[in-house]
Formats: structure tokens, C-alpha cells, sequence
């Protein structure tokens, strides 16, 4: 196999390598699997602002994607996608379903060659040194995949294998703690509900500690509480220096979450900024508003409507004085008013329906063009 064909699989072994394979140093660490601890430590949600720390002697970006292009027969997926992810970032990556986010990852994991363009993970290129790269990585995939011969704990070494990693029962025990597995560590994995399979592909990408971890619908289809503990690890790991990208339709937890996050629609990126400056540039009051009818004046500013219930976007509480006034001189009667400041959600969904963008995506993921 050449250098520019990697293996199949987003945490498989590198090409050639057997479990019992020597693991390649990491600074001045013995283990491929296990970056030092506390390097980049990011504040807890993520901080795009953290400065970069050196990592095994290098300080390159988490994620560096230049010029990503992939076509699927007629369908562009990618079309010149240009990204940068610091290092210890929480960052999100958003965008509705068709979106080219997917495609992203699995190139990044390398399931899927792209048309043009490069890509690497802490400096390492995907294709020509795909080795280095698939050890800085781990990947939860958004479907359910997994091998029904084994148990959990079975599953997990075997990962473990992959990168070289024998004695690795005592990371792996905490895996099964902070992923609420421990009870179910011997069962077959055919046993489980698909909201504990979804667990167990948790604990696979984080079995070998990789630096960069990428979490692709990561809480779909599992319950709140089990939701709640998760995020809470995660930041842990964020916290301790690893890089998180994550892609989740539960936009609240991205707004939690992310330090800065990037939108992306038609295989583009359309906007790309940090969290807080999303939410302030489209700033402003939603006004649910029940009533027979809307003021004919205000119909620019409506936002969606379901029956005799309007949905407006204001931009102070001054424009809620001049609806209101509007309201009483039309004799319109309310039977119900409700206020909500801008969420992410209502950002997201004016972006994807093209009336707003970011002054300059290219500027703002601050790479060289393609």
C-alpha cells in the first residue's frame, strides 16, 4: 500500500501496524496514543482565543483545510472549503442535512478522498502522512456501527489494539464510568439500545486519547441525563488540552458549548465567527404574537407564522412600543404575547435562508486562498 492510500476507517490502525506495534514518540512521550496533559487548556465551553501551545514541538493549527472540493457524481458536496481549528478550541460545525459536513469529517478521518485541496491534523497531512494523522484523531460517526461478536469492554480493547496500546485498562474503566457503561462493560453489544451503542462509539473514539476528537451528532438519540454527563467529560477533556469540533442539529448545546462555530450550507462555508459575535450581530427581540391579524405595516418583519400566530423580528424595545401602538390604533386585539432574545437557533435559520451573512468568511478563517 502506498503512502497515499490510507486505511479504511475513522480510528482503524495505521497502515501496517499491528496492535503490538511500537507506538512513535510525541514530544517527550512514549505514547502515540497519550499528548501531555494540560497543554493548550482551553477555558470550560471552549475559547477560540486561547493561545496555541506547542505540542510534540509543533505549533500548528488542530485543523488546517485549504481549498476542499468533492464531488458525488451531480452533486457538489464540498465546493473550496477553507478552515482553520486552533488548537484546545471547542469549535462547531453547523449546518442543515446535505450540507457537506459529513463529507468534511470523513476526509479529515480519511473515508473519503477529496477532488482537491489538503487537509492535516496538527500538521499532519491526511493523505501523505495519514499514519501520524489517524493517531491525533478520533472520530464518533453519526451511524450506529458496530461488531456484534463482542463486549463492550472486548470492543474497546480492540481499539486500544489498533494504536498500539495493550495495558490501557485503567483509561478504559474511566471511559466506561464517564459514559455510564460500567454495568454494561461485559454485555454483548448486540444487547444494547442504540442510544448505549452510541456510547460505546464515544468510548472508541476516545480509547488511544487522541488531541483532536471529533464528535459528529454525538447525543442523537441518547437521554437527557446520560446528555448532560457527557457534555460534562467532554469539557473535561477540553479543558485538560484537547481540541473538540463538533456537529450536533441541538443547537443549544452548540451555543453552550462552542467558543466559535461555522456555518455551512451547499458544500460552502457562509458564516464563521466566534459564538458571542454571531448572536451580537444579529442581536435583537422575537415577539410571538396571537391575534387575528397583523398590522399591515409590520409585514417586513415577519419571520414565520402558523395560523393567527406571527412570529416578528424586532430590533429593540422601541420597535416593540411602535408594534403595540400599531396594534391599538388598527384595533387589533392580542390574545397572546410572548418575548425571546436571539438565540443561535433563530441565527442559524437566517443565515441558511440567505438574508444574512458574515461580512467575510474567507477574512475570518484567516487562510491564504486556494
Amino acid at each position: 500500500m502506498s503512502a497515499a492510500e490510507p486505511p479504511q476507517g475513522a480510528n482503524s490502525a495505521p497502515s501496517g501496524g499491528s496492535a503490538a506495534a511500537k507506538p512513535q514518540a510525541w514530544g517527550d512521550h512514549t505514547s502515540a496514543a497519550e499528548p501531555p496533559q494540560g497543554a493548550n487548556s482551553a477555558p470550560s465551553g471552549g475559547s477560540a482565543a486561547a493561545k496555541p501551545q506547542a505540542w510534540g514541538g509543533h505549533t500548528s493549527d488542530a485543523v488546517e483545510v485549504i481549498g476542499i472540493a468533492r464531488r458525488f457524481g451531480d452533486v457538489q458536496a464540498l465546493d473550496g472549503v477553507d478552515l482553520r481549528v486552533a488548537r484546545g478550541e471547542f469549535f462547531g460545525l453547523l449546518g442543515p442535512n446535505g450540507a457537506g459536513k459529513t463529507t468534511l469529517i470523513s476526509i479529515l478521518a480519511g473515508l473519503t478522498r477529496a477532488d482537491r485541496g489538503s487537509a492535516r491534523i496538527l500538521g499532519h497531512d491526511v493523505v501523505t502522512d495519514y499514519r501520524q494523522a489517524r493517531r491525533v484523531l478520533g472520530v464518533v460517526p453519526q451511524e450506529l456501527v458496530f461488531d456484534p461478536f463482542f463486549t463492550v469492554r472486548e470492543t474497546l480493547r480492540i481499539q486500544s489494539g489498533y494504536f498500539g496500546l495493550r495495558h490501557n485498562d485503567a483509561w478504559i474503566d474511566e471511559l466506561l464510568h464517564h459514559l455510564d457503561l460500567t454495568h454494561k462493560a461485559d454485555a454483548n453489544m448486540r444487547a444494547l439500545s442504540g442510544g448505549m451503542k452510541r456510547r460505546v462509539l464515544v468510548g472508541q473514539a476516545l480509547v488511544h486519547k487522541p488531541p483532536v476528537i471529533v464528535l459528529d451528532e454525538p447525543t442523537a438519540g441518547v437521554d437527557v441525563e446520560l446528555r448532560q454527563s457527557l457534555w460534562a467529560f467532554i469539557r473535561k477533556l477540553n479543558r485538560d488540552g484537547h481540541t473538540i469540533i463538533l456537529t450536533t442539529h441541538y443547537l443549544e448545546e452548540a451555543e453552550a458549548l462552542c467558543g466559535r462555530i461555522a456555518m455551512m450550507k451547499a458544500g460552502r462555508i457562509v458564516a464563521l465567527d466566534t459564538t458571542q459575535h454571531l448572536l451580537s450581530r444579529f442581536s435583537g427581540i422575537t415577539v410571538r404574537l396571537s391575534a387575528a391579524r397583523l398590522p399591515s405595516a409590520w409585514a417586513n418583519r415577519l419571520q414565520e407564522q402558523e395560523g393567527q400566530v406571527f412570529y416578528l423580528g424586532l430590533d429593540s424595545y422601541a420597535e416593540l412600543e411602535r408594534l403595540l401602538a400599531s396594534l391599538r390604533e388598527e384595533a387589533i386585539a392580542i390574545d397572546e404575547l410572548t418575548l425571546a432574545q436571539t438565540d443561535l437557533e433563530q441565527v442559524f435559520l437566517r443565515i441558511m435562508a440567505g438574508t444574512e451573512t458574515t461580512d467575510d468568511p474567507k477574512r475570518l478563517a484567516e487562510v491564504p486562498e486556494s
